[in-house]
């Protein structure tokens, strides 16, 4: 009888010890995966629903666009006049931001874009959600603290 009230004894110190040997250490590797965002944004053309910069809705200025993120990192934006850069879905870099679990969505345009994207898109936003016809993006500015909000949805 004495030993099995012993069991449960050394169970719970079993479990105490493997409960300890784990670890919340933000160093660790990312284990966020970005294919599937970049498997979501590479189908069809998406568009800016939303835009926000630093508490101030700046959506209208990208209404008219049309953006493609496309094979070799290739994006456009198309309206009237086409402009390209690039994009990318990384694991997030722990030095760049809070949480630093998280995948960025990386877009840079370079002049001759417009300075509304070079100033504004051109950034390593974190992704906030992501799905099928959607994904929202968020971005703490360095300098002035301001937060900024973009949304792509799928057209």
């Amino acid at each position: 009888m004495k030993r099995l009230s012993l069991i449960p004894l050394l169970s719970l110190i079993f479990m105490l010890n493997v409960a300890s040997t784990c670890s919340d250490d933000n160093d660790s590797v990312n284990s966020a995966d970005p294919t599937p965002v970049i498997n979501t944004v590479n189908q069809g053309t998406w568009r800016i629903t939303f835009y926000e910069d630093s508490g101030v809705n700046e959506t209208t200025n990208y209404s008219n666009y049309i953006f493609t993120f496309g094979a070799n990192s290739v994006l456009t934006a198309a309206n009237s006049s086409t402009f390209t850069g690039s994009w990318s879905v990384t694991r997030d870099n722990s030095n760049d931001d809070t949480p630093n679990d998280d995948l960025d969505f990386n877009i840079f345009f370079a002049s001759p874009a417009p300075a509304s994207f070079v100033d504004d898109l051109t950034d390593d936003w974190s992704i906030i959600s992501y799905g099928p016809s959607k994904i929202e993006l968020v971005d703490v500015s360095g300098g002035s603290g301001g937060t900024d909000y973009l949304t792509f949805e799928k057209n």
